[in-house]
């Protein structure tokens, strides 16, 4: 398991690029980090592109990581706007998604780049 994290070259969101079997602890290292680097320079808006791993923990843990981890954490940007790219024919991410909006946490999931950043910045 890999990730960077780096700003947009418009500066408008943060990038989470991952590589290999994504967990729960993994998830929570590079969320709060990016949120630091997004609180450091003002920005609540990331790009989780996640289309080069693959979620590996059970819909259960799904379910406690976002509410019991991440609406948890004062580390974690309680005001961000999420969009996860991920490989067109992955579906380990899917069910994060629905337990994140459920809890309150913006979160949106993408099969497409594009969309994904659009969905970011649109009314910026």
């Amino acid at each position: 398991m890999s990730y960077t994290i780096k700003v947009s070259e418009d500066k408008l969101y943060i990038i989470v690029v991952t590589s290999g079997e994504l967990t729960n602890e993994i998830s929570m290292q590079q969320s709060i980090e990016a949120s630091e680097l997004g609180a450091k320079l003002s920005i609540n808006r990331y790009l989780f592109d996640h289309t080069n791993c693959r979620y590996v923990e059970s819909p259960i843990n799904h379910y406690e990581f976002v509410n019991k981890e991440i609406k948890s954490s004062d580390a974690v940007d309680p005001h961000a706007r999420i969009a996860a790219f991920v490989h067109p024919e992955d579906h380990s991410h899917d069910f994060i998604e629905t337990v994140s909006r459920n809890a309150g946490v913006d979160v949106t999931l993408f099969r497409d780049r594009d969309e994904a950043i659009q969905h970011l910045i649109h009314d910026i």
